[in-house]
């Protein structure tokens, strides 16, 4: 099977145009087919405040109403999304950006109201990607670049995680192709000891558990690696954490295994 890489970029690098710059750079060096999944970083946040939309959140996630649907859909799908490929096109490498409505890329489902109301925010699988649509891009050298958007098939943009799309990529893709998984962000990787910068070098599900009970773990990183078990365990060929000055070095940050 060819070989296809799945990156995630998100926490302050998208924030901060030196380690974004850099990073594209890297990105643009690779020579195999790749996908980028990008997060919106604190730019929608800021832009709201100026509009006088109000960030909602519950435990870290964005309650997305009707309004900051329609912020995070220019922010996420237009600002953000369209100054990444720009800035890949500059480097000579051809993309494209793409929310989930775009080609009927990545259809979602809103998310059902249950204890909270998180609004407009879709869940997805991996049945809902357009596996072939992004294999015809692929296959002409166009390496797609996902914002945090996707549709649910009625007319209606949604909101939805980067790290789960990422994620769901991944599983979709690997029915096509040997794929490898890769969150980047501003730390090494996942840390025993924040304070001292401590990377786990390889993390599995027996030592995971044991980090989560003793709270060694940072709240913030559970979900991304609830993620990436799930990639693993749904045929992903593995899944890396990293920090993003590293995406090209080999060995680097923490290793998810099964």
């Amino acid at each position: 099977m060819n070989k296809l890489t799945i990156i995630k970029i998100g926490g302050n690098v998208i924030d901060d145009p030196k380690s974004l710059d850099q990073f594209l750079t890297d990105f643009a060096q690779r020579s195999e087919p790749a996908i980028l999944v990008h997060g919106g970083g604190k730019i929608a946040t800021q832009i709201g405040n100026k509009l006088g939309i109000e960030a909602k959140m519950v435990d870290g996630r964005r309650i997305t109403d009707a309004e900051t649907l329609d912020l995070v859909t220019m922010v996420y799908g237009g600002l953000t999304n369209k100054k990444i490929v720009a800035q890949l096109q500059s480097k000579g490498f051809n993309a494209i950006g793409l929310t989930g409505a775009d080609g009927n890329v990545m259809l979602a489902k809103k998310r059902p109201v249950k204890q909270i109301d998180y609004g407009f925010v879709g869940d997805i699988t991996a049945d809902g990607v357009n596996i072939p649509l992004l294999q015809s891009l692929l296959n002409q050298g166009v390496n797609p670049v996902f914002c945090a958007l996707t549709h649910d098939g009625e007319g209606h943009m949604l909101n939805t995680n980067a790290d789960t799309i990422a994620s769901v990529l991944a599983v979709a893709m690997s029915r096509e192709f040997e794929v490898e998984l890769v969150y980047c962000f501003e730390q090494p990787g996942v840390l025993s000891d924040f304070e001292n910068k401590v990377v786990i070098p390889v993390l599995e599900p027996k030592n995971y558990q044991e980090y989560k009970d003793s709270g060694v773990i940072n709240s913030g990183m559970i979900p991304k690696l609830d993620n990436a078990f799930d990639a693993l365990n749904a045929g992903v060929k593995s899944v890396r954490i990293i920090q993003f000055s590293d995406l090209n070095k080999a060995e680097t940050g923490t290793l998810i295994k099964l």
